[in-house]
C-alpha cells in the first residue's frame, strides 16, 4: 500500500465519522507518519505496537484557559499497520479503528473504557 493510499484510508475514516463528532471535534490535526518516534513510545510506555496516538488536552479537560493553544495532534502510523500484514479489507477496518480510538481520546474517552466497547 502507498502512503497516497494509507492517507486516503485516514481521510475517509475522518469524513465517516458521525455528525455530532464532527460537530464537537476542535482545534486537532490528523496527521500520518511512518513510524513513531522513541519519544513517543516512551510517553506512553508502549510495550507492543504503536498504530495511533492522541496528543493534546481532551475537550472534557480544558476549561477556560485553553484557549490560544496549539492544536492537538492525532498521529496514526503507518508502517506499524502494514507491518500486521492483514489483508487489504481487514487491513482498512484496523486503520479505521485507529483513527476512531484516537478521535475517542480527543473527545475525552480513555482507553480502559474503550477496551470495555471493543475499541
Amino acid at each position: 500500500m502507498t502512503r497516497e493510499e494509507f492517507e486516503r484510508i485516514v481521510d475517509e475514516a475522518l469524513e465517516d465519522l458521525p455528525r455530532w463528532v464532527l460537530e464537537v471535534v476542535d482545534n486537532v490535526t490528523v496527521v500520518v507518519e511512518d513510524w513513531p518516534t522513541p519519544e513517543q513510545l516512551e510517553r506512553v510506555d508502549a510495550k507492543g505496537t504503536l498504530l495511533g496516538l492522541y496528543e493534546g488536552v481532551n475537550l472534557h479537560d480544558r476549561a477556560g484557559y485553553y484557549s490560544g493553544a496549539m492544536p492537538d495532534r492525532i498521529t496514526v502510523f503507518m508502517y506499524p499497520h502494514l507491518a500486521m500484514r492483514l489483508p487489504p479489507a481487514r487491513l482498512r477496518r484496523q486503520i479505521r479503528k485507529t483513527v476512531l480510538h484516537e478521535v475517542a481520546h480527543h473527545l475525552g474517552i480513555d482507553d480502559e473504557r474503550l477496551h470495555e466497547i471493543g475499541y
